[in-house]
């Protein structure tokens, strides 16, 4: 659950929305555990050849399920089923299996992803590595708090490194720079930076916002994959924004990134 903080932001609930988003992320995390490494896990391709398995689909639909019967006036936005709108300005924004690739070949780290947005801006966001028992959340004006196993939770913070020189620089996948036709921009960032590792999809995303990682960066991003960490990341001093400068879920790209770093790596991704 979230500590006692000061809250900065007049958003009705939005604590309430926090503790219950981890608690969702928890028992979706428990669910999902049930599929991971098991033999007869069966995996389905959807129509742009991404994968999804029943541990995508039933960690989703227990969440909305959970999202339905408690907070039945707020809207759903899922990479699974249909968009439900909402009737009160919040919307819950969920990537079940964030990952699902790491997932299905039995590497841990994947997450499940559950942002909060109230009239159109993303206001607490919740990841989860279900297999490394890990979370990381935040919500406007509470900070971001990181909790690994049966620890306290800790406030995270990004890294205070000022050039890439001295980064270290993530990605998911370089296949995504290829078919996006932005390998150049890809060289010229490895070339950049000090040390280039391929912790992907969320997990290198929450690197950032844990100070563990400084530059993370993916070319190609859907809103579910953004939702959740556009306040982790900002909370925890950094930023989140897409290729052209800008927070946004729909940029369809992305990247996590301390503020003092921010401006290289743009410049070296728009050349």
């Amino acid at each position: 659950m979230s500590p006692n903080y000061n809250m900065n932001s007049s958003i009705p609930e939005l604590s309430q929305r926090l503790d219950f988003a981890v608690e969702a992320a928890r028992r979706a995390g428990e669910l999902i555990l049930s599929f991971y490494q098991r033999d007869d896990l069966h995996v389905d391709l959807k129509s742009d050849e991404s994968p999804v398995t029943a541990a995508d689909r039933g960690a989703e639909e227990l969440i909305r399920q959970l999202v339905g019967e408690t907070f039945p006036d707020d809207g759903v936005l899922g990479e699974e089923f249909e968009d439900k709108p909402a009737a009160n300005g919040f919307r819950w924004i969920l990537d079940p299996v964030d990952g699902t690739k790491s997932f299905v070949h039995g590497v841990p780290l994947f997450g499940t992803l559950i942002g909060v947005e109230h009239d159109g801006q993303m206001v607490a966001g919740v990841c989860r590595f279900p297999a490394l028992n890990e979370v990381v959340y935040a919500a406007t004006g509470q900070g971001t708090w990181w909790q690994t196993g049966g620890n306290e939770p800790r406030r995270a913070k990004v890294t205070d490194v000022a050039q890439l020189a001295d980064a270290l620089f993530c990605t998911t996948t370089i296949t995504g720079w290829d078919t996006t036709g932005n390998r150049a921009a890809f060289d010229r960032l490895c070339d950049a930076s000090r040390l280039v590792r391929g912790w992907s999809d969320c997990y290198g995303h929450i690197l950032v916002a844990t100070g563990r990682a400084d530059v993370m960066v993916d070319p190609e991003m859907n809103a579910w994959d953004i939702a959740a960490l556009i306040p982790i990341v900002q909370e925890a001093g950094g930023e989140f924004v897409d290729w052209a400068g800008n927070t946004t879920i729909d940029g369809g790209n992305g990247l996590s990134v301390n503020s003092m770093l921010k401006d290289e790596v743009l410049s070296l991704l728009k050349k």
